[in-house]
């Protein structure tokens, strides 16, 4: 009997020691990544974090094009494709090339980074599937026309497979597997797609395209759930938040969606110039580059504007949204962030080259690329 009181008495000390030391001892933060078009299947450009303080240049990279495309950050490496058709793939911390891989036209989207490979879409209506290690070949998929729009890949909704989500300016939505680029469903809208597919509430699929509609698919089988009207194309990706679903078009609008009840949930008019980026959302917020030089912050329950950023080009490119701050990048070659609540300018970085592109971030640092061709990456002092 005494010698099974010790041994709990002493099982007891040890428990205690062991619930001090991990008190003591904060979780380790888990690193955020960008392993595709957006951030990831939602496409809200939300991320977790706090928005880098006063940031300086950590790398540049020379690439042999102008960049248009999205980075696309996982696994210490950083994926950037230029227009004339090159993917660099670049040591995350140095900005080192470790491999590239030449397509036929221009790389226009991030590549998506899972299932240890790289699928990335290009011009030439190919939608190339790499070893993420050494850019080697390991299958591809032709369309029928470019791939202008970033592969996103989820697993399928049974858990068995790995898939890759794909939209081309063929028309042609398109699930591959991303074990051998076997086609698993399409849908066929009238029009060219332009923005990738979005996931909403792990039901559906939904995107816009030239036929001034949001499609909603059923994500397990692309049959179609909605068509719901907006008045003019959408140019660029959808962003979710919920069930809900937001976009620009070409009448110079913000459009949010209800996807479950299939309608339009509110407007946004601004009657200068269109809205050419995908948005970015948080609980509070869609925000949105236009060509009118300005960011728009809208409320995302209501619609209203609630504040504007005045640049000195166009916001073509897509912000990303932090806890604290909104980042994006204008045609004038400064990289803005503003506050949240009253998008007060935090910082610009003067980057010397228009930004077309939009900004990814993951590694702790900020990527993007500019249209003569240098890839920066800053990080927060």
């Amino acid at each position: 009997m005494f010698a099974a009181l010790a041994l709990t008495a002493c099982g007891d000390r040890a428990a205690t020691a062991a619930a001090k030391k991990n008190a003591a001892t904060p979780p380790p933060v888990p690193e955020i990544f960008w392993p595709m078009t957006r951030g990831g299947p939602a496409l809200s450009g939300s991320v977790a974090a706090k928005l880098p303080a006063n940031p300086v240049t950590a790398w540049t990279f020379a690439a042999n094009g102008a960049i248009q495309a999205e980075a696309a950050i996982a696994n210490g490496r950083a994926y950037v494709g230029t227009i004339k058709g090159t993917l660099h793939a670049l040591a995350a911390d140095t900005g080192k090339e470790l491999w590239k891989f030449e397509t036929k036209d221009a790389i226009m989207a991030a590549p998506a980074v899972a299932a240890g490979k790289i699928f990335l879409s290009s011009n030439d209506g190919r939608l190339y599937a790499l070893a993420a290690d050494t850019g080697a070949e390991a299958w591809k998929f032709l369309s029928e026309d470019k791939i202008s729009a970033g592969a996103v890949t989820i697993r399928s909704p049974d858990g068995t497979a790995d898939w890759v989500l794909l939209n081309g300016y063929d028309g042609t939505t398109r699930v591959l597997d991303a074990a051998d680029g076997k086609v698993v469903w399409t849908y066929k809208a009238d029009e060219p797609i332009n923005g990738s597919p979005a996931v909403v509430d792990g039901r559906f699929l939904v995107f816009g395209g030239c036929d001034a509609q949001l499609h909603v698919i059923n994500l397990k089988d692309g049959t179609l759930v909605h068509k719901i009207p907006t008045s003019a194309q959408i140019p660029a990706s959808i962003g979710t938040f919920g069930t809900m679903a937001f976009c620009g078009n070409y009448a110079n609008q913000a459009v949010a969606f209800d996807v479950v009840g299939g309608k339009v949930a509110w407007t946004y008019e601004d009657r200068q110039l269109p809205f050419m980026s995908a948005p970015a959302v948080n609980e509070r917020f869609v925000f949105l580059g236009s060509r009118d030089k300005q960011l728009h912050a809208i409320d995302r329950a209501t619609g209203q504007g609630a504040w504007t950023f005045k640049t000195g080009g166009r916001v073509e490119g897509s912000p990303i949204v932090f806890t604290d701050g909104v980042l994006f990048g204008s045609t004038d070659g400064r990289l803005y962030a503003a506050s949240l609540e009253k998008g007060e300018e935090l910082w610009r970085l003067d980057l010397g080259e228009a930004l077309v592109a939009s900004p990814a971030f993951g590694a702790g640092l900020i990527i993007i690329g500019g249209d003569k061709g240098t890839v920066f990456a800053l990080r927060g002092k």
